[in-house]
């Protein structure tokens, strides 16, 4: 399956209940608590990035957004019911098309420091950890900062 973006009309409520079951395992282990809870779906109908979707309906998503060094990766989203099928792949695949037809070196993405399992599938998908972030107001990291050379 090829990765599109969605065009009006699109059903967003589906795309981000997608989101949302993919990130439903967090829940209860990060803190501070994801920010998806204040996710609507026109957010994302008219987010400022690229919004990448496999399937109809959705079974994975991506958001991307240029900075000048990087493309970053958010919201990698596969549904629960159609992992390990490869969707997390095809979807990184084509964000590194997407960075080398920007003119950008790679690609970043953030996880929290609890979600060692999604670590461990960004470094099985040729991710390195080049640092960590924290949210305001801890005083350890709360997040780690991955990149990918394209």
């Amino acid at each position: 399956m090829t990765p599109f973006q969605p065009k009006e009309p699109y059903d967003w409520e589906a795309l981000l209940a997608l989101i949302r079951r993919a990130f439903a395992g967090m829940e209860g282990r990060i803190d501070p608590p994801s920010s998806l809870h204040k996710v609507t779906p026109q957010d994302l109908a008219t987010y400022a990035g690229e919004v990448w979707v496999i399937g109809q309906p959705p079974r994975a998503c991506m958001v991307l957004t240029p900075k000048p060094h990087a493309l970053n990766l958010g919201r990698l989203s596969v549904d629960p019911a159609y992992r390990r099928k490869g969707y997390a792949h095809m979807l990184i695949t084509h964000a590194e098309a997407r960075a080398r037809a920007l003119g950008l070196p790679a690609l970043e993405l953030q996880s929290r420091i609890e979600l060692v399992e999604n670590h461990a599938i960004f470094f099985a998908l040729g991710f390195k950890q080049v640092g960590a972030t924290t949210h305001p107001g801890f005083a350890t990291p709360t997040s780690l900062v991955f990149t990918k050379q394209v």
